[in-house]
């Protein structure tokens, strides 16, 4: 069974990170069976990036599904799920070819590519691989699966602060402050976030799709945005 203490200390070190300017990566390391980590940004409106790697091989798997367009992390933020392959070399998803093929014979057994996402927000994907194959237990799924939502708001605040957010014409109105505090009520309701993480996924979606944060609080207000269908995802 995880040791709990040391999923509680991970929990910790994630929540603060982007705060402490520490690392995202190293918290991963600690609590599971694997040898090396990257986080990473996929995409519009965030970019593709490697956030963080634990290591120079991680960066390299990193690199090369960036480079090719396929592997475990482009699935997993896909199909908004985790993904897999604890045997890389002899039981392999076939829907990667080209990069098993880049892999080629890279000390990698297993890969573990964890989706991180808010609501409707798709931000980009932990990657872990392990020098031989092995499985994770579903404990040790369970354990990934929530540091990957805490890393998801982490990396979501450090791409908001490199960005310029849309201005709002309405920002300073009583009505635009009352709709915002609505709507970021309605985000903790739904997602079970804290008041200042469902104010960050607001920002976020209205980032990522070019538009005010008046705007698309209105929206969430009028239930015209629902975050409540993508519960199961995070």
């Amino acid at each position: 069974m995880p040791d709990r203490r040391a999923f509680g200390a991970a929990v910790e070190e994630l929540s603060t990170a982007h705060e402490n300017a520490t690392s995202l990566c190293r918290p991963f390391l600690g609590l599971l069976p694997v040898t090396g980590v990257a986080i990473s940004t996929l995409g519009a409106p965030f970019g593709t990036e490697t956030v963080c790697a634990s290591d120079t091989q991680a960066a390299r798997i990193d690199e090369l599904q960036f480079d090719l367009g396929e592997g475990p992390c482009w699935e997993a933020l896909t199909s908004r799920r985790p993904v897999l392959a604890p045997d890389l070399h002899s039981a392999a998803p076939s829907s990667w070819p080209i990069f098993l093929e880049a892999i080629g014979d890279a000390p990698v057994g297993a890969l573990y590519a964890f989706p991180l996402t808010l609501g409707s927000l798709d931000i980009g994907a932990v990657d872990l691989y392990a020098r031989r194959p092995g499985t994770l237990s579903p404990a040790q799924i369970a354990d990934a699966v929530a540091l990957a939502g805490i890393v998801a708001l982490q990396v979501l605040r450090r791409s908001l602060s490199a960005q310029t957010l849309k201005q709002d014409a309405e920002a300073d109105s009583g009505y635009s402050r009352r709709v915002v505090h609505q709507a970021t009520g309605m985000i903790l309701a739904q997602l079970g976030l804290s008041a200042a993480d469902a104010l960050l996924v607001i920002n976020g979606y209205a980032f990522s799709h070019g538009r005010s944060v008046r705007e698309v609080a209105a929206d969430i207000v009028a239930r015209r945005v629902d975050f409540t269908s993508h519960l199961n995802d995070i």
